[in-house]
């Protein structure tokens, strides 16, 4: 047998559970998750079968939803609305709407259940009849000065109805600092902003457009969501949303970017929150629900590892199932 120097022996750390829980370095809990919500107007809340395990609440569902994923621990719930198609149009203005579906939303979560931060997402594709996060231009590209001033619309209707942080996911030039200067001028300067600063231009989001009917009508994003193949472009836009005035800033999707975002947690001074999107929750349902893999130690595992990459919040469709099994 060949002469061995052990004296360093790394297994001493890994011998019991109480040890692994000693000397762990990242540890998981609900106040690291925000849980992503869909609603409709509809009467009845509707499972989506592009998302096994996941529903479109109707408003009165989404309060008692919302009343559940605070008992389980989870500090916030992030809108995304289903728009009726006789609403939508070129220029999205349903979107600042203040009798529409996100601010009736907003304010019936907050009645029930003030002690819960209420996220929205402020992007023209739920509401758009070309399905793009902007308004189209005569060119068929997506303009992106005249849609700022819209979402600048958007961002104050959801803040008068209570929102407790606005997320821009549209991926416009300098919408951050023109949504912070209005809802400033506004009185709103306690309403922070959550940046989607590098969103990917990413083929996991299909899910997700199913559930929201919001598929773009011609065409894709690649013209204003990243290039999947940059890294270095990220911190380009880390710097501007923090010079705009962002109060949290964002990576999207998390699990095929976790290099993207390390980088952008190393060199960030704002919290950073990662998204781990549609497809990635599909990816783990479906291979769980064929038996190859064990859903609850893969999730855990998934949301660990994006955690350990750099990332504050987490936002997951498994957010409330792994506050139940952290319980």
């Amino acid at each position: 047998m060949p002469q061995l120097d052990l004296t360093s022996r790394p297994r001493r750390n890994r011998h019991s559970e109480a040890m692994r829980r000693l000397v762990r370095e990242t540890t998981l809990t609900p106040d690291d998750f925000l849980m992503p919500v869909f609603v409709h107007e509809d009467a009845e809340d509707t499972p989506l079968q592009s998302m096994p395990g996941v529903t479109r609440w109707s408003v009165p569902g989404l309060v008692a939803e919302a009343g559940r994923v605070a008992e389980l621990g989870i500090r916030g719930v992030v809108l995304f609305p289903k728009i009726e198609d006789s609403l939508k149009t070129a220029d999205g203005v349903e979107c600042a709407n203040p009798d529409g579906l996100v601010p009736r939303a907003i304010a019936a979560i907050k009645d029930a259940h003030p002690e819960l931060l209420v996220v929205t997402d402020v992007a023209l594709d739920p509401y758009s009849s070309d399905g793009q996060d902007g308004i189209v231009g005569p060119d068929g590209r997506v303009a992106n000065d005249v849609t700022v001033e819209m979402l600048v619309r958007q961002a104050l209707c959801h803040a008068e109805a209570g929102a407790d942080i606005i997320a821009p996911s549209d991926m416009m030039d300098g919408r951050v600092g023109a949504i912070r200067s209005a809802l400033d001028g506004d009185g709103h300067t306690t309403t922070a902003i959550m940046a989607y600063t590098a969103k990917y231009a990413s083929a996991f989001y299909g899910p997700f457009r199913g559930a929201l009917d919001s598929a773009p009508k011609d065409g894709d994003k690649t013209g204003y969501q990243m290039d999947p193949g940059n890294s270095r472009e990220a911190l380009r836009e880390l710097a501007l949303d923090v010079s705009e005035g962002a109060d949290v800033v964002m990576v999207k999707p998390a699990g095929p970017y976790l290099d993207v975002l390390a980088r952008v947690a190393a060199a960030s001074v704002l919290p950073v929150a990662a998204y781990q999107v549609s497809g990635e929750y599909l990816m783990l349902k479906a291979a769980s629900a064929a038996g190859w893999l064990e859903e609850e130690a893969v999730v855990l595992e998934s949301v660990t590892g994006i955690k350990r990459a750099g990332a504050d919040i987490i936002l997951s469709y498994f957010a409330a199932d792994v506050a139940a099994w952290l319980a």
